[in-house]
């Protein structure tokens, strides 16, 4: 492809990038406004609650003593329907708080039109929660705008989009909101919209300002198959990882929550309600690591066949040979620990977010500071 039009469309490539990251930036305000009215609807139900107790407590004392077993009948009702009003907006102890068909009910004559709650299977609820609607179609949207930045970026380059920093960081966005969208099919995990829509938003960002990089074409080492395969799988494993990061932090957020709970203490993160427990988000982020794990592995081992094809030896000691090892070993670790060991808990979390950071580390630190035969910064 000459030139000119090489650089036309990667011209095409960064509006479309710029187009992306704006419609990211009004889902991600959609997601928090999600975020934001569910949990004043759930608040609202709580008070409504609180003050049926205490009518059904006052109309409690004002019966006489030795008063009808009709009358009785009736306090003890009304106390087991408050009992029962408390149960559904509290939800069980150590799961997720879901609100029941008749606590929906009263959020809705509340006027909310929004309220239900994850449950530890993060199936869909029936209500309509309108912005988390409108937050899903328009990452959808942004999605699409970011696809074709990313294929444009390939037809100006001629190649597969992954040579450098630049279009590592813009395809491995691209990669982690598919992966969410897909994931968004069979689980409602419109929860994690604000954290990986923002996680997105920040890479492409990054991409822009700090790794920008003209279309080109590759060092003699990357122009071979291997590199669709190497890094794809890569890409893949990244995104799956940055999905169970997010998981993680929500995770330690959500423990403390349920700890201070537990203790009588008051509820501050009312949003959190719209989120499991943390015993469901630590198993859904137990298996998407190990499926991601899966991934890093045939990466890893992918890339010393290519590096025996390219240099004539399958291992060198190369700070990012070296640093994706490290990767492994953490997220082998990670899995053992928690199936092995009962590594459950908090602890599971940070492991998790070590292996991430690690992975943060390898691209951004070793990159471009470390001078070795994998310097394709393209900076």
């Amino acid at each position: 492809m000459p030139f000119g039009i090489n650089e036309t469309m990667g011209q095409y490539s960064e509006l479309f990038m710029l187009l992306a990251a704006g419609t990211y930036t009004v889902a991600f305000i959609a997601f928090a406004w999600d975020l934001a009215k569910s949990s004043k609807a759930l608040r609202a139900v709580d008070l409504k609650a609180a003050a049926a107790a205490q009518a059904s407590a006052s109309a409690a004392a004002r019966v006489p003593v030795g008063a009808g077993v009709g009358a009785g009948g009736s306090v003890d009702r009304a106390d087991a329907d408050v009992d029962r009003a408390a149960s559904d907006v509290s939800g069980p102890a150590g799961r997720a708080e879901r609100p029941s068909s008749a606590t929906a009910r009263a959020s809705k004559s509340a006027g909310s039109g929004a309220g239900q709650t994850a449950d530890g299977d993060m199936r869909y609820a029936a209500e309509r929660r309108v912005p988390a609607r409108v937050a899903v179609a328009l990452t959808v949207l942004g999605a699409v705008i970011h696809a074709a930045g990313v294929v444009t970026r390939a037809l100006g380059a001629g190649r597969v989009p992954w040579g450098n920093m630049y279009e590592f960081l813009t395809t491995g966005a691209f990669v982690a909101v598919a992966v969410f969208l897909l994931v968004l099919i069979r689980r409602d995990l419109r929860f994690l919209g604000t954290f990986v829509i923002g996680l997105a938003i920040i890479m492409l960002v990054a991409a822009s300002v700090a790794y920008w990089t003209p279309v080109g074409h590759l060092v003699p080492a990357l122009q071979s198959y291997w590199l669709i395969i190497h890094v794809s799988i890569a890409v893949m494993s990244s995104a799956l990882f940055t999905l169970t990061f997010a998981m993680s932090a929500l995770q330690l957020v959500q423990a403390h929550r349920q700890k201070t709970i537990a203790a009588g203490g008051e509820d501050k993160l009312g949003f959190m309600r719209l989120v499991p427990s943390a015993l469901s988000l630590e198993n859904l982020s137990y298996r998407i690591n190990a499926i991601a794990f899966v991934g890093w592995t045939f990466t890893l081992m992918f890339g010393a066949i290519w590096a025996e094809k390219a240099w004539g030896r399958f291992w060198g000691w190369d700070t990012k040979e070296v640093w994706t090892f490290v990767i492994w070993v953490v997220y082998a670790g990670y899995l053992h620990a928690r199936a092995t060991r009962g590594w459950t808990g908090t602890r599971a979390a940070w492991l998790s977010i070590v292996g991430y950071l690690c992975v943060i580390f390898n691209f951004t630190i070793v990159n471009q500071f470390f001078n070795g035969l994998h310097s394709y910064s393209g900076l």
